[in-house]
């Protein structure tokens, strides 16, 4: 089996100065383990959501000066891109591996989804675990553990989803650097595994927006 862990040279890619430089080095490195692994997890997901899902591995093509801070692989229901659908990542920064469900600001289902979210708040913190995070923005490596948060605090996230334009909401996993290390590859690919099992809830109810 293809190897798609990530190891301490990976994670070391994003420490290199230099736009030209660290590209270089993610290219070679980073990108044809995300391009496995978007090969890897496509039929998981399309057999999860009942959609055909397509990788999408991050180029990275509009920055000129500051050097990505992290690169992923995204999986959505369309061809031509992603940032628009409601799609799963697999990705890494620096310090963490992170596999998330996501709704970006791009999306034009936010309100009607924040909606869904809020109506059914008590099914989602059950069919998500406890030990699963939550972010406002894709952006940020900063998260919140849902096992900390308060239903006030989730029913914000989601109220904002609908009423601000810039909102986003990604729900997933963190892997951190050193627990990443001490997997085997196959622990590595079952774990994300699991998470997308427990994260396909989350895009089922997406396609309920779409039927509305």
């Amino acid at each position: 089996m293809t190897q798609m862990r990530f190891t301490e040279e990976d994670f070391n890619t994003f420490t290199i100065d230099g736009l030209d430089a660290r590209m270089e080095v993610l290219k070679e490195r980073v990108r044809p383990k995300l391009t496995a692994l978007g090969e890897h997890f496509a039929p998981t997901l399309s057999a999860l959501t009942g959609d055909e899902m397509f990788p999408h591995v991050a180029k990275h093509a509009r920055r000129s000066v500051n050097p990505p801070a992290d690169s992923w692989v995204a999986f959505a229901n369309s061809k031509r891109g992603y940032k628009k659908l409601p799609h799963f990542q697999i990705g890494l920064w620096e310090s963490h591996v992170f596999v998330w469900f996501a709704i970006i600001y791009e999306s034009p289902i936010k309100e009607e989804y924040g909606k869904l979210l809020e109506a059914n708040q008590d099914s989602v913190t059950n069919h998500i675990p406890d030990s699963f995070v939550w972010s406002a923005d894709h952006t940020k490596p900063g998260v919140h553990k849902q096992s900390e948060m308060g239903k006030e605090q989730l029913k914000t996230m989601f109220e904002r989803l609908q009423t601000i334009k810039k909102a986003e909401l990604l729900c997933g996993i963190q892997l951190q650097k050193e627990e990443v290390l001490n997997m085997n590859n196959q622990e590595f690919l079952q774990r994300i595994d699991d998470a997308f099992q427990q994260l396909a809830f989350l895009y089922r109810l997406t396609q309920k927006v779409s039927q509305a």
